[in-house]
């Protein structure tokens, strides 16, 4: 029962942060993010959301593998690790829609990246299949980071 609490704590928070950023984003979206020039490789914005709900439920399922090993000072480093990563993914809204600030965006989502690979090293060393669950949120993420370039420099 306990296993099963740690999993459902671990996709819920996840999910949770990506539904406490959603605000900055739609209010942005008909407005300020739908006059800026964007690349021709930019996915339509209904993608967005059934992309993000996949990768925090893979987040989740991620961190709840490590979560249950039993602990020590270096599944304790990896879980500040992963929390770094998801700080840092949910002030990307808030600088890049809320702000409305590419710039700021794009400082902060590669330190987000940064953070997840760094994430991705930790989890490898505990738990494998964590590690690997995070590769398709590090792709996205890169994705994101060339598409946050992309307007930035398109809309400077």
């Amino acid at each position: 029962m306990k296993k099963l609490l740690k999993l459902i704590i671990s996709i819920v928070g996840c999910e949770i942060i990506g539904v406490a950023a959603t605000p900055f984003t739609l209010s942005a979206i008909p407005t300020w993010y739908s006059r800026l020039n964007k690349p021709s490789f930019s996915p339509p914005n209904w993608i967005f959301g059934p992309v993000w709900t996949v990768l925090y439920l893979t987040m989740g399922i991620s961190l709840y593998f490590v979560w249950r090993k039993k602990p020590n000072k270096k599944i304790r480093i990896a879980l500040l690790y992963f929390l770094m990563q998801l700080t840092f993914n949910f002030i990307w809204s808030i600088l890049f829609f809320g702000f409305r600030s590419p710039i700021l965006g794009i400082i902060d989502i590669v330190v987000l990246w940064v953070a997840i690979l760094l994430t991705i090293i930790k989890f490898y060393k505990i738990e494998k299949i964590s590690a690997w669950l995070l590769v398709p949120y590090l792709f996205w993420v890169s994705f994101a980071t060339v598409l946050n370039f992309s307007i930035l420099i398109l809309n400077h």
